[in-house]
C-alpha cells in the first residue's frame, strides 16, 4: 500500500508540481554527473598532458571513441526512457517496466560485440580514429583498458537515463559521479605514484566504470527505483525494438556524429601536428564544461515534458520549455563570459606549449560566442524526442552534429586551412538555429493549453 502511495505521490509531483523547481530539482543531479564528469575528463587531459603533446593528443583521440560507447547507451537509454517516461504518466507501470529492461538488455549485447570487434581490429581502429604515427603507442594502450570496461560503459549509460527519464536523476548521478571522483584519484596515483604513465590512466577509467556500473545496478536491485528490471519484461518484439531504436535514434546521431565529427577533425587537425590535436581536443573538453549546466537543465526538462505530454497536460509542457530555455541560455551566457577572458589562461593549464595554446585560444572563443545559439537548439531536439517525435527529433540532430558540420570542415579545411578548422564549428552552432527555431513553432503550434493536440 505505501508502495503505491508512493508511485501516486510521484505521479502527482510530476504532473502538479510547479514546472520551474521540478526541473531544478530534476537537472541539478545531471548537471552534477556533468561537472564531475567533465572535471575527470579535464583532469586526466591534463595529467596525461605531462607525458607529453603526442600522449595528449591520444586523449583526444579515444575521447571520439568513447563517444561513440556513449552513443550506444544514450541510444537505448534515451530511447527506452522516453517511452517508459510515457507510460509513468498514462500509468501504465508494466509497460514502463517492459521498456527499460529490454533497453538494457539490448544495450548490454551491443556492446559487448563492439568490444569483441574492436579487439579484433585494434590497430586500423586507433589510425581510423586519427592518429598520427607518434600518437598511435599513446592511443593503443589507452584504448585498450577503455575496451575491457565498454560493456559497464554503455549499460551505465542506459541506467542513469532511465534513472532520469523516471525522475529519479539523483540515483543515477550517485553512481556516475562516484566513478568519475574515483577515476580522478586512480588517475593521479597510478599514472604518477605507480609510474604507469597512460596505462595508468586508462586502468583508472576502467576501474572507476565498473565500480559505477555496480551501483547503479544496486538502484534497481534495492527496490530505489519504480522501474523493475527483470528478464521476464524483456519484449523481443522487433516492434518494440524498433520503437526504442526509433525514439533513441536522435540520441545515437547526435552522439555518433559528435564522434565522427571528432575523428574527422582529428584526421584535418593531424596536418598540422600533434599540437593541432591537442589544441582541439583540449577545447572540447572545455567547450562541453561549459555548456554542461545548460545541458543539465536540458536533461532535467526532458522527464518533466515526457510525463505531462504522456498525461495530455500540454500546457505544463509549454512552460516547462519556456524556463528550461530561459535558464540555459543564461547560463551560457555567463559562463562563456567568463571563459572568453580567459582563454589562454585554460589551455596552458592542460598543455603548456606556446603552439597549442595559440592554437586553442582562437578555436575555443569562437566556439564560446557561437554556443549562445545553442540551449534553444538543444532543448527543441529534447522536446521533439520526448514527445516521440522521432524523424523531426533526428533530423535536427544530425543537423548539428555532422551534416553541416563535416561537410563544412572539410570546404574550410580545403579553403582556409587550420583558421577554417577552428571556424567549422561555430559557424555550424549558427546555421542550425533557424530550423530548430521551425521546429520549436510548427510543435508548439500543434498544442494548445486546454489539453488537445492539433494533429497535422
Amino acid at each position: 500500500m505505501r508502495k503505491a502511495d508512493n508511485k501516486q505521490s510521484h505521479y502527482e509531483r510530476m504532473t502538479t508540481a510547479k514546472e520551474g523547481p521540478l526541473i531544478v530539482k530534476m537537472a541539478i543531479p545531471s548537471i552534477v554527473t556533468m561537472l564531475v564528469t567533465n572535471v575527470y575528463n579535464m583532469a586526466d587531459t591534463a595529467f596525461v598532458g605531462k607525458l607529453g603533446t603526442s600522449a595528449s593528443g591520444a586523449v583526444g583521440i579515444v575521447f571520439g571513441f568513447m563517444g561513440i560507447l556513449q552513443a550506444i547507451g544514450f541510444l537505448f537509454g534515451q530511447g527506452s526512457g522516453s517511452i517508459l517516461s510515457r507510460a509513468l504518466g498514462g500509468k501504465d507501470q508494466e509497460g514502463a517496466n517492459r521498456a527499460a529492461s529490454t533497453g538494457l538488455f539490448f544495450s548490454g549485447f551491443f556492446s559487448i560485440v563492439a568490444m569483441i570487434l574492436c579487439f579484433i581490429f585494434l590497430d586500423p581502429l586507433v589510425h581510423f580514429l586519427g592518429s598520427t604515427d607518434t600518437i598511435a603507442p599513446y592511443a593503443k594502450t589507452y584504448i585498450s583498458y577503455i575496451l575491457v570496461a565498454a560493456p559497464f560503459i554503455v549499460t551505465s549509460f542506459t541506467m542513469n537515463n532511465i534513472l532520469r527519464f523516471e525522475g529519479r536523476a539523483l540515483l543515477g548521478t550517485m553512481g556516475l559521479m562516484t566513478g568519475g571522483i574515483l577515476n580522478i584519484i586512480g588517475d593521479a596515483i597510478l599514472m604518477f605514484g605507480f609510474h604507469m604513465g597512460i596505462a595508468g590512466a586508462g586502468l583508472s577509467t576502467c576501474i572507476s566504470q565498473i565500480i559505477s556500473f555496480i551501483i547503479l545496478v544496486s538502484m534497481f536491485v534495492r527496490g530505489k527505483s519504480q522501474i523493475k528490471i527483470a528478464p521476464k519484461y524483456i519484449h523481443l518484439n522487433l516492434g518494440f525494438f524498433s520503437d526504442i531504436v526509433g525514439t533513441g535514434l536522435p540520441s545515437l546521431i547526435r552522439q555518433g556524429l559528435n564522434s565522427l565529427a571528432v575523428i574527422v577533425l582529428n584526421m584535418e587537425a593531424a596536418v598540422y601536428g600533434d599540437a593541432a590535436i591537442a589544441a582541439m581536443s583540449i577545447v572540447s573538453r572545455i567547450v562541453f564544461f561549459v555548456f554542461s549546466i545548460s545541458l543539465g537543465v536540458g536533461q532535467g526538462y526532458q522527464p518533466v515534458c515526457g510525463f505531462n505530454y504522456g498525461a495530455k497536460k500540454y500546457d505544463r509542457v509549454r512552460n516547462a520549455f519556456r524556463f528550461s530555455f530561459v535558464v540555459g541560455e543564461c547560463a551560457m551566457i555567463l559562463l562563456s563570459g567568463i571563459a572568453f577572458f580567459f582563454s589562454g589562461n585554460l589551455i596552458g593549464i592542460f598543455r603548456d606549449d606556446p603552439l597549442v595554446i595559440e592554437i586553442g585560444t582562437r578555436a575555443l572563443r569562437l566556439q564560446l560566442f557561437s554556443h549562445l545559439a545553442t540551449p534553444l537548439c538543444v532543448v527543441t531536439e529534447m522536446t521533439l524526442q520526448s514527445t516521440g517525435r522521432k524523424l523531426q527529433a533526428s533530423l535536427l540532430s544530425s543537423l548539428k552534429s555532422g551534416v553541416i558540420f563535416i561537410p563544412l570542415l572539410l570546404f574550410l579545411a580545403a579553403v582556409r586551412g587550420l583558421s577554417g578548422i577552428q571556424e567549422a564549428q561555430p559557424l555550424t552552432n549558427v546555421l542550425v538555429l533557424l530550423p530548430s527555431l521551425y521546429c520549436m513553432f510548427r510543435f508548439f503550434q500543434s498544442l494548445n493549453d486546454t489539453g488537445t493536440e492539433h494533429k497535422e
